[in-house]
């Protein structure tokens, strides 16, 4: 749920990426993600047709191929590719969302060069937002990127998408995904609970889950496991659940675990979890792609403190 980087707003022309910051009395807004690039880019309109409301309307290139070491004492940044797009998100649901996008940069064959991710958060109910995000830093060898689109597209109701990176929740807790590990067909997601607030909070057991698809409705079907014993024994022994007490900046992990073996039957794709710290604490929709397969079970292990921390992105 990636990097989380604070907003600033900006002009529409120097718009640069993330989240939906000031409000246009068209009713379009812009956000910025990154600096200028470097030396005299062009750019060039795209036609893309979009994806679920996010489409790519140009692109940025330098006038010559990109390289890290080209101009290593024109900036901080001169490492970057000078690359972007220019993106615009609309919103034609009823409900303010948050906005996850994957940006694929792509070279003459349609290859991938590059992948990134940006998040557009509270874009109201026909409200566009625009903003600009960076191809970043390209190895010398790679081929020049000549196009981008949209790749994926994922949204939340924003009052429950997760904080935003240094942001701290009224209820003084944080509650993310990392983007997980996998390994001969079997996912392990890691759950982060944060406590940024200023009293201590206190967890026992399980997170509490709700399976949903992707119009925010139950799925049901799959059977919800206490431990991960019964999926598999390669991620290590089940630990007993135990009563967990945060002091301020102090963090927990829980871990969700599956296989996507697929056999008879119809597999299942899970793309939202609505997860809860424990019974009573706001909900937060996670969106970890549970490829279930047709196994139809998904293993969770309980809150455990972590040993510092926990500062990876969300996903």
């Amino acid at each position: 749920m990636t990097t989380r980087t604070p907003v600033l707003p900006v002009l529409a022309a120097a718009a640069l990426l993330l989240t939906a910051c000031g409000t246009q009395p068209a009713g379009i807004e812009d956000v910025e993600a990154g600096g200028r690039a470097p030396g005299a880019p062009s750019s060039r309109p795209v036609d893309d047709p979009g994806k679920d409301g996010v489409r790519i309307t140009s692109l940025t290139l330098p006038p010559v191929s990109p390289s890290p070491s080209s101009s290593p004492s024109s900036s901080p940044s001169s490492s970057d590719s000078g690359i972007s797009a220019t993106y615009e998100v609309t919103n034609t649901g009823t409900e303010t969302l948050t906005f996850t996008v994957i940006v694929t940069f792509t070279d003459a064959a349609g290859g991938a060069m590059s992948n990134q991710t940006v998040t557009v958060r509270d874009v109201g109910p026909g409200k566009t937002v625009r903003g600009t995000v960076r191809a970043g830093e390209l190895p010398p060898s790679t081929p020049r990127v000549t196009g981008a689109k949209v790749f994926k597209v994922t949204t939340v109701p924003a009052g429950e998408a997760p904080a935003e990176d240094g942001a701290c929740p009224a209820s003084g807790i944080r509650v993310y995904a990392d983007r997980g590990d996998a390994a001969m067909g079997l996912r392990v997601v890691g759950l982060h609970l944060e406590n940024c607030g200023t009293r201590d909070y206190t967890v026992e057991g399980y997170p509490l889950l709700e399976l949903l698809d992707s119009g925010m409705k139950p799925v049901g079907g799959i059977e919800v496991l206490k431990g991960s014993g019964k999926i598999t024994t390669g991620a290590g022994p089940d630990e007993p659940p135990r009563r967990v007490v945060l002091r301020p900046a102090e963090a927990a992990t829980a871990s969700l675990v599956w296989r996507n073996t697929t056999e008879a039957g119809t597999p299942v794709t899970v793309p939202h979890v609505r997860v809860r710290a424990k019974a009573g604490a706001a909900p937060v929709i996670v969106t970890p792609e549970l490829d279930l397969g047709t196994t139809g079970r998904l293993g969770v292990r309980p809150w455990k403190k972590a040993e510092r921390s926990a500062g990876a992105s969300a996903g």
